[in-house]
């Protein structure tokens, strides 16, 4: 067993290393992708998620990794209050307007343009956005449980050969 989770450990790290990044469909040897020229499309809010007002959202993906673990995008969103779900860890950068949010356990912030925030996978949270707010998303998808595991043992071995 223990065998098995050092080989993904080490497949993982092996497609991780990858430089190589994915725009729209396809692969490129770059890290540049200007925002401006995205297209920004429809995506709608899961309509059971909806508290209050008829907010209209839109995305646009900016790069994807070469093993789809990763990626970033521009969303906006207008007027209106919705749970919603955090299928991956999601870093946002608010580039316009504000958001007010409030997490499972009921704590609140307002996040404004050049605020950053983060949601874990798995969680909810209530955004309230009063006007618009625009952001850029930096989305990672967890590992799965046994390749974590080799991860933090890795990290834990780190820690130890810097005292």
């Amino acid at each position: 067993m223990v065998l098995k989770l050092l080989v993904a450990g080490a497949i993982a790290v092996a497609f991780r290393r990858r430089s190589d990044i994915s725009i729209g469909r396809g692969r490129v040897k770059t890290a540049f992708k200007e925002v401006s020229d995205l297209k920004m499309r429809d995506a709608p809010i899961e309509p059971s998620w909806i508290v209050s007002g008829s907010p209209i959202a839109r995305a646009a993906d900016h790069v994807r990794s070469a093993d789809d673990s990763s990626y970033s995008a521009i969303w906006d969103c207008t007027s209106g209050t919705f749970r919603w779900y955090f299928h991956w860890d999601e870093t946002v950068v608010i580039l316009e307007g504000e958001v007010h949010i409030t997490d499972e356990d009921g704590s609140s912030r307002t996040l404004r343009a050049g605020d950053m925030g983060y949601f874990a996978a798995r969680t909810w949270a209530t955004w309230r956005i009063d006007n618009y707010v625009r952001k850029a998303a930096f989305i990672r998808r967890p590992f799965p449980s046994p390749v974590a595991a080799v991860y933090r043992l890795r990290n834990a071995f780190r820690q130890q050969k810097t005292f």
